[in-house]
């Protein structure tokens, strides 16, 4: 099995229906590490030693979040600053993370067709996440692709009840490692596992 670490970060949880549902869930998978940022660390102080020593202990380390002004809750940025140190993280000797899988989670207002060249915002999800796939490659890990829920705003109980068992599917395909992880990069969305063929997983 893959050790699957969530690395959580909402500064609003008890305003959000999606991730307050997608936590009901995650928080029910066994062996799905769930380490919320915010919670632990109410003021930023982050404990660099606790968390390097979780990113050790696990295979695919997946950062969840709203979608902040096309990026993350200020916490994700402090957690990259102090917990992706050199000498250990990269660097001539920073080997610690080599050959992990580091991704997003993340929630969207717009819809799908907004995150376009031609739509509402310009670009595609992917060129606003360029900070996160930089950062994995230069700490030796591989960028898997990102697990993005679209279109949060319009969603009813029902879609975010079906969104968080989607959710909750992939993470137990990632964690029983039921089909090969190296295509993960090339995948436009994580989503899509659930539709690959079966033998592929």
């Amino acid at each position: 099995m893959a050790k699957v670490l969530i690395n959580f970060a909402h500064p609003a949880l008890e305003k959000s229906r999606v991730h307050a549902q997608l936590l009901k869930t995650i928080k029910g998978i066994p062996g799905i590490t769930f380490n919320d940022l915010y919670e632990q660390y109410p003021d930023l102080d982050i404990n660099v030693a606790r968390e390097q020593k979780l990113m050790e202990q696990h295979d695919i380390i997946l950062m969840q979040h709203p979608f902040y002004w096309y990026s993350a809750p200020a916490i994700v940025k402090q957690w990259i600053d102090l917990v992706l140190e050199h000498g250990w993280a990269y660097g001539h000797t920073g080997k610690a993370l080599q050959g992990k899988y580091f991704s997003n989670i993340i929630s969207t207002g717009g819809q799908e067709g907004a995150y376009h060249p031609q739509g509402h915002h310009a670009h595609t999800v992917h060129d606003f996440l360029l900070p996160f796939i930089q950062t994995a490659l230069l700490c030796n890990m591989q960028y898997a692709a990102p697990y993005v829920i679209f279109g949060v705003h319009r969603m009813d109980t029902l879609d975010i009840k079906e969104q968080a068992q989607q959710l909750g599917h992939v993470l137990e395909l990632l964690r029983d490692e039921r089909f090969d992880l190296s295509p993960l990069p090339k995948l436009e969305y994580m989503n899509q596992i659930l539709h690959l063929p079966a033998q592929t997983r």
